[in-house]
């Protein structure tokens, strides 16, 4: 009864703080986009052998699981360090280096999860439950971890024996299968961490159907089938290269000449043309994740770190931020921008997903008069100034700039500072910036995409937000092994982020990628990653 009390108690503040929202708007149904994921070669003929290209648009930050926090950094793991569990096309959990799903207590407290025997990593130590839990020990625990987080209130990790890893919880965590379907879930060689520590990243060793080889700074990655993989007959390509191509327009022409034969993402402005193309199979799928604002308002010492107060209207004054939420007109930007690609977002929870709801994933009015009213209460000059960190490729600075035409309607004076995706990284975790326009390519359960960024005292708290009643809420989220409470305390975790606006959601993306129609097995799910490493040159590839 306690629990209950307790719960009821939390909602119910939440109930009155919220009653002072302002009014939203549910989406109207995006452009229709018919999603293509790829498939996999299955009994297609194919060639064995060749060296694929692929253009990526941003140099990741290091390629270690345990403290990356770059979606190309998972593009290029996907292909050398296999996860526990993956989801597929559909949206399900499945076992990758686990074989089964795990088996969870009735308690909760308890997460039992069985792992491969008899397979090796790629500089040849053996894969066993108690690799899985050195890996997992050093995502819980180590400094400057990222993943810590997202793996819930852990009391201890232990291998039980060579075949099982178990999973001890102070209270019931229920997105860890999702969890470690992600970086979270990523084993590393122990032998490899003993020997380089926390210089993992720069030659990682893992399981997976590729190994690293090298990597060129702002160049490429290189990475090479690997004989050890346990299902080595199903790869097919001798080398993939990753190289590196933040201009959009660089990755359709490339495309176009054969340079590349993928790129991870290419530009709305672009992708109707390229379809024409016969050369070229355009790839989509909706997506988990988002795009917008991270507004600094305690992120001083770095994120994760205790708050400190910013002398600055926009982050000392909830109305500032609301403001800006009700001057930005997510509709007509995505439209003007993205040519109806892509869809507005206001919220962390993407439509059609298990937990959405009309609620969730409605969107507040665009009322720039409201805007200047809300700014005039707070006391501040009109125009207000915000200095915002934009990255430095076409699309978010046309982006960026049109924001500034919506913003300025409702009394911003919106300064835009173009910067490198690794620089951006870096002040998004230092807390030197305003404003930052970054998004996040989304997880399947929604824990993912908020107890990270918004749960007190968490590494991916970059905007330094502190609300004791959001914590609850999204930890009874988590705790709750109901799929209908869990919806219920994610709506009301909603509204209470579109009244506080920590981070201002503006748009979701649709994954588009691109590739040669001389390559097949290539696949794109709605969790961001492009899958490369089963695929192959068609059989009558020339040359």
């Amino acid at each position: 009864m306690l629990v209950r009390s307790t719960r009821m108690a939390v909602l119910g503040v939440v109930a009155a703080v919220l009653a002072a929202c302002a009014p939203t708007q549910h989406p109207t149904p995006p452009a229709t986009h018919v999603d293509d994921y790829g498939t996999p070669v299955g009994t297609q003929p194919v060639r064995e052998g060749g060296d694929l290209v692929m253009g990526l648009s941003n140099d990741p930050d290091k390629l270690d699981p345990t403290t990356s926090s770059s979606l190309y950094m998972r593009y290029v793991m996907s292909t050398v360090c296999e996860k526990l569990y993956d989801n597929d096309s559909s949206g399900n959990l499945v076992p990758q280096l686990a074989t089964a799903l795990p088996d969870i207590s009735p308690d909760g407290l308890t997460v039992t999860i069985p792992v491969r025997t008899g397979i090796q990593f790629a500089d040849g130590t053996p894969f066993n439950a108690a690799a899985v839990e050195t890996s997992l020990q050093r995502h819980w625990k180590m400094e400057g971890s990222q993943r810590t987080g997202e793996m819930g209130a852990i009391e201890d990790i232990e291998a039980a024996d060579a075949s099982h890893v178990v999973i001890k919880y102070s209270q019931p965590f229920a997105p860890i299968t999702a969890a470690l379907a992600d970086r979270a879930g990523m084993i590393m060689s122990p032998a490899a961490l003993k020997e380089r520590d926390k210089n993992f990243g720069d030659h990682p060793v893992c399981v997976g159907p590729f190994k690293f080889v090298k990597r060129v700074p702002q160049t490429s990655i290189s990475v090479a089938r690997d004989p050890l993989y346990y299902d080595a007959k199903n790869v097919h390509f001798d080398t993939i290269t990753y190289r590196i191509m933040a201009d959009p327009k660089m990755r359709a022409s490339n495309l176009r000449s054969g340079d590349i034969q993928v790129a991870d993402t290419i530009s709305p402005q672009d992708v109707d043309a390229l379809a024409n193309y016969p050369q070229l199979r355009v790839l989509q799928s909706g997506s988990f994740g988002f795009q917008g604002l991270y507004i600094n308002i305690g992120n001083v010492d770095g994120a994760g770190k205790p708050i400190k107060p910013i002398n600055t209207a926009i982050a000392k004054d909830p109305r500032v931020r609301l403001a800006f939420s009700l001057s930005t007109d997510r509709p007509a930007l995505v439209e003007k921008v993205f040519n109806n690609w892509y869809e507005p977002a206001c919220g962390p929870i993407a439509p059609r997903t298990s937990y959405a709801t009309r609620a969730s994933t409605a969107c507040p009015l665009f009322d720039p008069q409201r805007s200047r009213e809300l700014l005039t209460e707070a006391g501040v000059q009109i125009p207000y100034p915000v200095t915002i960190q934009v990255m430095n490729v076409q699309d978010q600075l046309q982006y960026a700039q049109a924001l500034r035409d919506s913003v300025a309607e409702g009394g911003f004076d919106l300064k835009i500072v173009p910067a490198e995706y690794s620089t951006m990284l870096d002040a998004q975790k230092k807390g030197t910036y305003e404003a930052l326009l970054l998004g996040w390519s989304g997880r399947i359960d929604p824990d993912g995409n908020t107890s990270r960024f918004l749960t007190t005292g968490s590494n991916g708290n970059y905007s330094g937000f502190n609300s004791p009643t959001l914590d609850d809420l999204l930890g009874w989220a988590a705790h709750s092994t109901s799929a209908a409470q869990r919806g219920a305390l994610y709506e009301q975790a909603v509204r209470f982020i579109q009244r506080e606006n920590p981070y201002i959601y503006t748009y979701r993306l649709r994954n588009l990628t691109v590739h040669s129609t001389w390559v097949t097995g290539i696949e794109v799910y709605a969790d961001g990653a492009v899958r490369l490493g089963k695929a192959a040159f068609v059989a009558d590839r020339k040359g």
